[in-house]
């Protein structure tokens, strides 16, 4: 590469980079602060030294919004909540999904084209107007507001997904290998558990992550099938904006941001070599 492109590639990633992270080094830098000084009127200058924070606290960084979010407002229900909705959530819907996905690959009948036809229609409808489906029955049968519902609904909004890209894992692998250890003794059911899953490990993991995302970050059917009592950490924090009357909501909410963005950090970061491995798989044929 010539040394001037070098340059100019260089410069563009720099500044694409500084774009993409500024706006949570920001936020994170923010949530030290208290609300004087991080949404000062004044000059954002403020935000930097810290001057009302010094102030108000005798330090020019503090914890306060953490605390208050964390203790005073009980977020630590909401993470608790949102852990226990993405990661059934994920289970179930890979636990679907893998079967689902390998009994359609390996199907030779034209139901199953139909099957997914109907699975990216229902995929493709807004998820506003899907919860809406299930707001009356929920109701009646008095079960609106806990958790075990929630994950249901969004297990539902999510299958489709996960069937469309398993199947799409399971058809890049040969039939001879489910073919082979059937030969060698294996059950079907064997032959996918201990021969296939193993090839497509990345597939799995990649789409397991997209699910976990799924109910990490909804808003739509968390907001309206949960009690307050048992928000997630998403609706969680639009209800601190929603109240921006109350002395220190606002940065309850920064400080819950941040603290919700981290995990999503150290989760990519942690599977980035199989998220790439799934998103690439079947990209090049030897």
């Amino acid at each position: 590469m010539p040394t001037g492109l070098r340059w100019v590639t260089g410069l563009l990633l720099a500044i694409w980079f500084i774009a993409a992270a500024f706006p949570f080094v920001w936020t994170l830098w923010g949530s030290f602060k208290v609300e004087a000084d991080f949404f000062s009127r004044v000059s954002w200058w403020n935000a930097i030294t810290g001057d009302r924070t010094l102030m108000q606290t005798g330090e020019r960084f503090t914890l306060d919004g953490y605390e208050g979010a964390w203790i005073t407002r009980e977020f630590w229900r909401a993470a608790l909540n949102t852990v226990i909705v993405t990661l059934s959530v994920t289970f179930i819907s890979l636990f679907v999904g893998t079967l689902g996905g390998y009994a359609l690959a390996r199907s030779g009948q034209r139901y199953a084209f139909w099957i997914l036809i109907a699975a990216l229609v229902f995929r493709a409808m807004p998820h506003i107007t899907l919860v809406s489906g299930y707001m009356l029955p929920f109701f009646e049968l008095n079960i609106w507001g806990i958790l075990p519902t929630t994950i249901i609904v969004l297990v539902a909004i999510n299958q489709p997904f996960t069937l469309w890209m398993l199947h799409s894992f399971f058809l890049g692998i040969p039939k001879d290998l489910d073919e082979s250890a059937m030969v060698d003794g294996c059950t079907r059911f064997q032959a996918f558990r201990m021969v296939i899953i193993p090839v497509m490990w990345p597939g799995v993991i990649t789409t397991g992550l997209f699910s976990f995302l799924l109910g990490y970050n909804d808003f739509a059917v968390t907001s309206m099938l949960l009690s307050q009592d048992n928000l997630t950490m998403v609706p969680k924090i639009a209800s601190f904006l929603g109240t921006i009357q109350s002395e220190g909501n606002v940065m309850f909410a920064v400080a819950s941001v941040v603290s919700a963005t981290v995990p999503l950090f150290i989760l990519v970061l942690f599977f980035q070599r199989q998220i790439v491995s799934g998103l690439t798989a079947g990209a090049v044929k030897g």
